[in-house]
């Protein structure tokens, strides 16, 4: 059945996936994107890329104000990103504090002005390890709160919750997607840096479907 939908789109390969699919399966899909200080804000770039390749309405929302409060993650303060494979412990430095709570409110407030009646995002098995905000529990207990936060019940839907990283890119490549426009790499620079969680996790997933990451900057 077509929706009117949101879909919380970073410009990485989860979120690049789901926003795909939305459109391909006929839904009214408004997209936003939320500047929260991350370092790798050039992520914000092939969002704001897709959408206008794929003619959907799009939202860069600056939250960046958030770090007054939020503060201590890899991602947003002047610490060095850990190197390594996601499973390992030093990537919790990358936890946000709340991030997904906030981003989640701020999109269902949005979906209830444009009267949708779900808000998407890409939360996966390989998120579960590190971030708590990524786990079945957390999205049930939102899910739950989202239905009764406001006269209109907005459902948050996962639909890649049980998948792991390469369901999710194997499901992009008989799409026909192309993943070099995306960008997943935590490292802000011109280069991804191949070492990061993102970068592991990337390399591993494209190499686990027969694909070779395209050359340059976009090989994480």
């Amino acid at each position: 059945m077509t929706e009117k939908i949101v879909v919380i789109f970073s410009g990485g390969m989860d979120s690049f996936t789901l926003l795909n699919r939305m459109v391909k399966e006929g839904h009214y899909v408004s997209a936003v994107t939320f500047d929260y200080g991350q370092r790798h804000a050039k992520e914000i770039q092939y969002a704001e890329s897709a959408c206008l390749e794929l003619q959907v309405p799009h939202k860069v929302i600056d939250i960046t104000a958030i770090n007054q409060l939020i503060q201590g993650s890899s991602l947003t303060s002047n610490i060095n990103i850990p190197e390594g494979h996601y499973a390992d412990k030093t990537m919790r430095s990358t936890i946000v504090p709340n991030r997904n709570m906030i981003l989640l409110s701020l999109a269902v407030g949005y979906a209830v002005s444009i009267n949708a009646a779900k808000v998407f995002y890409g939360a996966h098995t390989g998120d579960h390890a590190i971030y708590p905000d990524c786990r079945p529990e957390f999205v049930k207990k939102m899910n739950d709160v989202c239905t009764v936060a406001n006269y209109e019940p907005i459902e948050i839907v996962t639909p890649y919750l049980d998948y792991d990283k390469g369901q999710i890119v194997k499901e992009g490549l008989l799409m026909g997607l192309d993943y070099s426009k995306t960008w997943s790499c935590y490292n802000g620079k011109d280069l991804a840096c191949g070492k990061c969680g993102a970068c592991f996790e990337r390399k591993e997933d494209m190499a686990l479907n027969y694909m070779r990451a395209p050359s340059g900057s976009t090989v994480a």
